[in-house]
C-alpha cells in the first residue's frame, strides 16, 4: 500500500452566501506519485488544490502534509516549502529567467550565485536551452514560459509541486509536449504531484490516480485512471467521462495478442529507380526507420504514414496506427526506431472484441 503524503479529513470550504465549495473532502494523495483533480468549472478543484498550501483557509477540517497539519506552520514558510505552477506561469515580468528560478532559494536564504546556479542546472531538466536564461519572460514563448514556471517550483527541491491548470493556456501541440515532459520529469525526480485540470484527456494521461470532482465540492470518485474509465462510480462521472470512455480504455489495455506482419520496404533511391508495384510499400532510409509509403502504381511520390506503433504499446497506440495509416497497416517500430513489421485494423479490433468479451465475462 501506497504511503500518504498529504490527507484531507473532513474538508469543508464555506464563502459567505454561497454553498459549499468543498464538501466534506476526505482523502489521501500517495507519496511520490501525481493525482489529478478534474472537473467542471466550479467544482472546488482549484479550492481544494490551494488548501494544501492555505492560499485558501478551511472552513473546517484538517489537512497534513507529511504527518504535520498545515496550519502548524506558517503561511509564508509553507508556501516556500513547495512547488506552485499556475496557469499563466506567473513569472516576474522585470526578472531575467534565471533570476525567476533562483526566487524561492533565494527567499530561502541561499547566496545568489547559489541560486542561479542551480537555476541554470534546472533550465536544462526541463529542456531549455541555457542561452534563454539571460532572457526575459516577454521574449519567451508561451511553452517556454511554462517550462521556466516549473523549473522556478523545482528550485527548492520542494517535496510537494502544486500545478493549477499548468498547460491549459498553450496550444494542443505544446500542451502534449508539456504533459510528455511532465512525466519524463516524474520518472526522474518521484515528486508528489498534485495537478489540477478541466480535462479528462490530460486527466487519465498524467493521473496515477484521478479524484472527480462534482458540483458542490463533494468528491465523486476517486480512483486510478484505468478504473475511472474502466467503471464510472455513478452517472455523473459517466457523463463527464464522455460516451467515448471505452476507446479512452484502451490506453490501459495491452497490445499482446496483437499480430506483427512482414512488410516489404524500400528506399526513396529503389523507389525513384524501381517500376511500380501492385502493393502498398513502406519507404525506410538506410537505417531502416520509416519516412513514408508508397501507394501501388508507379508513383515516386512518398505518402505520410500516419503514427506509429510500438512493441508494448497499448491497443489505443495499435488501433491509432493502423486507423491512421494511408495503407491501413499500422507501421510498428522497435525500440530503436526500425521497422518491425506492420499491424492491421482488422486484428486489432479483433483483439479490442476478445478483450472487452473477457471483461464482461469477468463481471
Amino acid at each position: 500500500m501506497a504511503e500518504a503524503m498529504i490527507d484531507f479529513q473532513n474538508v469543508t470550504k464555506h464563502y459567505q452566501g454561497v454553498q459549499a465549495a468543498v464538501d466534506n473532502l476526505s482523502m489521501s494523495i500517495d507519496k511520490g506519485a501525481i493525482t489529478v483533480f478534474v472537473g467542471p468549472s466550479g467544482c472546488g478543484k482549484t479550492t481544494s488544490l490551494r488548501m494544501i498550501n492555505r492560499m485558501v483557509e478551511p472552513t473546517s477540517g484538517t489537512i497534513t502534509v507529511d504527518g504535520a497539519d498545515v496550519t502548524s506552520v506558517p503561511a509564508a514558510t509553507l508556501r516556500r516549502s513547495m512547488g506552485y505552477v499556475m496557469q499563466s506561469s506567473g513569472l516576474m515580468p522585470h526578472r531575467s529567467v534565471l533570476d525567476n528560478i533562483a526566487t524561492v532559494p533565494r527567499l530561502n536564504g541561499v547566496s545568489k550565485a547559489d541560486a542561479r546556479k542551480r537555476a541554470r542546472e534546472l533550465l536544462d531538466v526541463v529542456g531549455l536551452a541555457s542561452s534563454l536564461g539571460k532572457r526575459f519572460p516577454s521574449q519567451l514563448s508561451g511553452g517556454q514560459q511554462q517550462r521556466v514556471g516549473v523549473a522556478r517550483a523545482l528550485a527548492a527541491d520542494p517535496p510537494v509541486l502544486l500545478m493549477d491548470e499548468p498547460f491549459s493556456a498553450v496550444d494542443p501541440v505544446v500542451r502534449e509536449e508539456l504533459q510528455g515532459e511532465l512525466l519524463r520529469l516524474q520518472r526522474d525526480l518521484a515528486k508528489t504531484i498534485v495537478f489540477v485540470t478541466h480535462d479528462i484527456d490530460e486527466a487519465t494521461i498524467l493521473g496515477d490516480k484521478v479524484a472527480v470532482f462534482g458540483v458542490g465540492g463533494k468528491l465523486a470518485q476517486y480512483a486510478a485512471p484505468e478504473e475511472i474509465l474502466r467503471a464510472p462510480a455513478n452517472d455523473f462521472v459517466a457523463s463527464f467521462v464522455g460516451k467515448d470512455r471505452g476507446f479512452r480504455h484502451l490506453g490501459f489495455t495491452p497490445s499482446d495478442g496483437v499480430t506483427v506482419h512482414h512488410v516489404t520496404t524500400v528506399t526513396p533511391a529503389e523507389l525513384r529507380d524501381g517500376s511500380g508495384s501492385g502493393e502498398w510499400r513502406l519507404v525506410v532510409d538506410d537505417g531502416l526507420c520509416p519516412l513514408g509509403w508508397a501507394a501501388p502504381g508507379g508513383d515516386p511520390g512518398l505518402i505520410p504514414g500516419g503514427s506509429l506503433f510500438r512493441k508494448g504499446d497499448s491497443l489505443r497506440r495499435a488501433l491509432d496506427a493502423a486507423l491512421s495509416s494511408p495503407a491501413g497497416l499500422g507501421v510498428t517500430i522497435d525500440a530503436d526506431g526500425r521497422v518491425a513489421g506492420v499491424i492491421t485494423a482488422t486484428e486489432v479490433l479483433a483483439v479490442i472484441e476478445s478483450d472487452r468479451r473477457a471483461r464482461q465475462g469477468a463481471l
